[in-house]
C-alpha cells in the first residue's frame, strides 16, 4: 500500500518538453514511474524519446491525454504565470492527483485553484512549491531522489524538500511507505492533516514522521488532529529552532509573529499530544528508530 500514489498510477507531465520537465521526467522514468504522456498544445502529436528506450507521446490537453492513456496523476513543471491555468485544466479534465512542483506561484492564484479543485471533488492538489510524492519501489511523481531509501513501513510528510530527503536517508535502513513534500507556501493543497489521515488508514504504514517549520499554525492544527484521530506513533521535527526572532525565513509560509508560529510553540503543542519531537533531523530519526525497534 501507499498513499495517493501507487504502482498502478498512470502519470502525465504538464510541461514535459521544457528543460526541467525533460530532466525530471527522465528521473521519474528511471525510478520506475509509469509516465504515459506529456502535455504541450504546441507539440501535440509528437513523441519524446528518453534514455532507456521509452518514447512518451505528447498531447494537446490534459483531457486528451487522460482519454488516450487513462492517466490519473499529473505532475506540473509549468512557469508560475501559467500554473493556475494548467491546474484548472487538469481539474476540468477530472485528474485524480495534481502535483504542482512550480515555485513562485502567486498566493492568490494558489488560493483560486485550490478552491476550484476542492469544489470539483475530484482532484487532490499537492503543492505548489514542493518536491512531490514518492512511494519507494512503486512510483515517483516529482523531483524527490529515488535512490536514497527503500520501501518500508514509515510514512513521511514534510513542508521542506531538503529535509524530506535527509529524513529518507537517515531512516533508509527501515524504509518508507510514502514520502510526501507538501510545500512551504502560505496556501497549499494537501496539508499535514490530510497526509496524517491517509497514513492512519494505510495498513502498511506503522508510524509517521511529520516535519514542519516555523510560521503559521499548521503544526498546531496537526497536533489537535493527532490527539483525536491518529493512533499510530508520530515523531516530529520543526525547522527553525535557531532562527532569530522576527526573521522571515526562505519559505513563503515561514513568517513568525511574536510567540505565534515559533519552533518552541509548535514543539510544545506536538509534545502535549504525545508526539516525540527532535531538536535536529538526526535526533528525530533516532526517536523513530527507537519506536520501531521496540514495537
Amino acid at each position: 500500500m501507499a498513499i495517493f500514489l501507487t504502482d498502478s498510477s498512470k502519470v502525465i507531465v504538464q510541461g514535459m518538453t521544457g528543460s526541467e520537465g525533460m530532466k525530471h521526467t527522465q528521473r521519474m522514468l528511471d525510478s520506475g514511474t509509469n509516465i504515459v504522456g506529456g502535455v504541450n498544445p504546441k507539440k501535440a502529436g509528437t513523441t519524446v524519446d528518453f534514455e532507456g528506450g521509452t518514447s512518451v507521446p505528447v498531447f494537446g490537453s490534459v483531457d486528451e491525454a487522460m482519454a488516450e492513456t487513462g492517466a490519473d496523476v499529473s505532475v506540473l513543471f509549468v512557469p508560475p504565470a501559467f500554473t493556475k491555468g494548467a491546474v484548472v485544466e487538469a481539474v476540468d479534465a477530472g485528474i485524480g492527483l495534481a502535483v504542482v512542483i512550480t515555485e513562485g506561484v502567486p498566493v492568490h492564484d494558489t488560493a483560486e485553484f485550490r478552491a476550484y479543485a476542492e469544489s470539483s471533488g475530484k482532484t487532490r492538489i499537492v503543492g505548489p512549491n514542493c518536491p512531490g510524492i514518492i512511494s519507494p519501489g512503486k512510483s515517483n511523481a516529482g523531483i524527490i531522489p529515488a535512490d536514497i531509501t527503500k520501501a518500508g513501513r514509515i510514512g513521511l510528510v514534510s513542508k521542506s524538500g531538503t529535509l524530506t530527503y535527509q529524513m529518507m536517508y537517515e531512516l533508509r535502513d527501515f524504509g518508507f511507505s510514502s514520502c510526501i513534500g507538501i510545500g512551504g507556501d502560505p496556501i497549499i493543497g494537501t496539508t499535514h492533516i490530510d497526509a496524517l489521515a491517509a497514513f492512519e488508514e494505510d495498513p502498511e504504514t506503522d508510524a509517521v514522521v511529520m516535519i514542519g517549520e516555523i510560521g503559521g499554525d499548521a503544526e498546531e492544527r496537526a497536533a489537535a488532529y493527532i490527539k483525536d484521530h491518529v493512533s499510530k506513533p508520530v515523531v516530529g521535527y520543526v525547522a527553525g529552532f535557531t532562527a532569530p526572532e522576527g526573521k522571515t525565513m526562505g519559505h513563503a509560509g515561514a513568517i513568525v509573529s511574536g510567540s505565534s508560529g515559533t519552533a518552541a510553540a509548535k514543539k510544545e503543542a506536538l509534545e502535549a499530544v504525545g508526539v516525540k519531537v527532535g531538536k535536529t533531523p538526526s535526533e528525530t530519526a533516532q526517536l523513530m528508530r527507537e519506536i520501531l525497534e521496540t514495537s
